[in-house]
């Protein structure tokens, strides 16, 4: 049976048998072509067809799709395409450089950001999905089909650690044209060719996954203010530095000038790392992430001997990492809070000693670590931050976030706590589904994966987390090496 409806379920195609005894379905700007040698027939605007297999027998059912204004697509052999695919996944496979352990689970997780990456753009959605529910029945329902800037330094070390120089070269291409432009209109998010209008709305006729609405179309995210993305930009760049890409023109100018335009804004409230619809707020992770900045352009300009005011940007990270410590540190809770002002936990604290900005023994780290465990562990899983009435404008209610859980177990390596990590690695890897994918949250309740599917997020801090445990410079040890930043 066949039901093929366009634009999000809305449009009912016409459709034809075309004279080579393929079937045609047009709507305005969609064709869908199927070719079998099975016999159709329609009914009540559904497709069917009739047939009994026989063991060892194969019956092949080809659908494409092209845009309608274009010619007619000739035919092509399935089995030799199918092959030809098969070949191609295999050989980039091969690119793959084994480290141990849990080889198998990391290249799994490779292969699906290769599948999430665009063959032309080199741009990598965060999911393949759209309005799969954080919670089932609840209204935590985004669109994710889009590039967001925060994956860009994972993902670059999840590359090129793992031996696919071609894709990270790509994306880090990707990041540049994306960002191009002036950098007050830097966003936190694009389309996969860079597309910067994402504008978001709900489309009413359909019910949501399991009755969870709304469904959206297009991410009102992308419109926010997320100072965090200026400190990722800038490490994704350093960090393709010294993982060896080849230097790019362009990009050491247009780093100098988004520090320069965060300098005016770094001590302004934001959204938050995690796109909170509510006020915005003096979020702690924005400013330790700004701090990054600044620390990332001093680093690429003394190691690599690039030219720029290193004096001043100096002296304004140890301005951002006084202000931080001053006044998004808790001295009677023990550890750094969500805001400032706030006694609120929040899972993104735990980047605090994964990108340096502390190492994790201070005391002040291995407080917030405990913190996190004692507010925000269900079932062993981390929450991103307590989502109870009016926390971020939206209904409370969602699952663990898995790439907060991952942050857990690198932050256990780094404090030495080997054993710890490595079982709650175990745990997160049990989660994945039977071809070892992973969505963006798990309910501990209900024992079942969340959120959109497959999510890259996951998948990054998974493999970071793989290659810390396996002790070869993975993320984590290299993002938290000391820095001559006051402590």
């Amino acid at each position: 049976e066949l039901v093929v409806r366009f634009d999000y379920g809305s449009v009912v195609p016409w459709v034809s048998r075309r004279e080579d005894g393929r079937l045609e379905l047009i709507a305005g700007p969609d064709r869908l072509i199927l070719d079998t040698a099975v016999p159709l027939h329609g009914e009540n605007l559904r497709t069917f067809g009739d047939f009994t297999l026989a063991a060892g027998q194969v019956v092949t059912f080809t659908l494409t799709w092209t845009p309608s204004f274009r010619p007619y697509p000739a035919r092509f052999d399935a089995d030799a395409a199918m092959a030809e695919a098969a070949r191609g996944w295999e050989e980039w496979s091969g690119q793959f450089t084994p480290r141990g352990e849990w080889d198998a689970t990391v290249l799994r997780s490779l292969l699906t950001l290769k599948a999430l990456a665009h063959f032309e753009t080199g741009g990598i959605v965060a999911a393949a999905t759209t309005s799969l529910p954080e919670q089932i029945g609840g209204a935590r329902n985004w669109d994710y089909r889009y590039c967001w800037l925060r994956d860009a330094t994972l993902t670059l070390y999840a590359l090129m650690q793992s031996g696919f120089l071609d894709e990270a070269a790509k994306w880090r291409s990707w990041l540049v044209r994306a960002v191009a432009g002036k950098p007050e209109n830097l966003q936190i998010m694009y389309g996969v060719a860079g597309e910067r209008r994402l504008t978001e709305y709900e489309v009413p006729w359909l019910s949501g996954y399991e009755a969870s609405a709304p469904v959206r179309v297009g991410n009102a995210a992308h419109g926010q203010r997320q100072l965090d993305v200026y400190g990722e930009v800038i490490d994704a760049f350093y960090a393709g530095r010294r993982l060896g890409l080849s230097p790019d023109a362009s990009s050491w100018a247009l780093e100098c000038k988004l520090v320069a335009h965060l300098e005016t804004i770094w001590d302004q409230p934001d959204d938050g790392i995690w796109e909170m619809r509510g006020p915005q707020r003096h979020f702690t992770h924005s400013k330790v992430m700004a701090w990054v900045a600044f620390d990332r352009i001093v680093r690429s300009a003394e190691e690599y001997g690039l030219d720029g005011p290193v004096a001043h940007w100096k002296t304004v990270r140890d301005r951002i990492h006084a202000d931080i410590c001053r006044q998004g540190f808790d001295a009677k809770l023990g550890s750094f809070v969500q805001s400032y002002g706030s006694d609120q936990c929040d899972a993104s604290l735990l980047m605090i000693a994964l990108v340096g900005f502390l190492p994790a023994a201070d005391p002040r780290v291995v407080g917030t670590v405990a913190a996190i465990e004692r507010q925000l562990l269900r079932d062993g899983f981390v929450l991103r931050y307590d989502t109870g009435p009016g926390a971020d404008g939206l209904p409370p209610g969602e699952g663990a976030f898995l790439a907060c859980s991952f942050w857990l177990a690198d932050n256990y390596v780094l404090q030495g706590r080997i054993e710890e990590a490595r079982a709650l690695f175990g745990r997160l890897v049990a989660l994945s589904n039977d071809v070892g994918l992973l969505a963006e949250e798990y309910d501990p309740v209900k024992r079942r994966l969340t959120g959109n599917f497959p999510q890259a997020f996951s998948h990054l801090a998974l493999i970071g987390t793989a290659h810390n445990l396996l002790e070869v410079a993975g993320p984590a040890r290299q993002r938290s090496a000391q820095t001559s930043a006051t402590r």
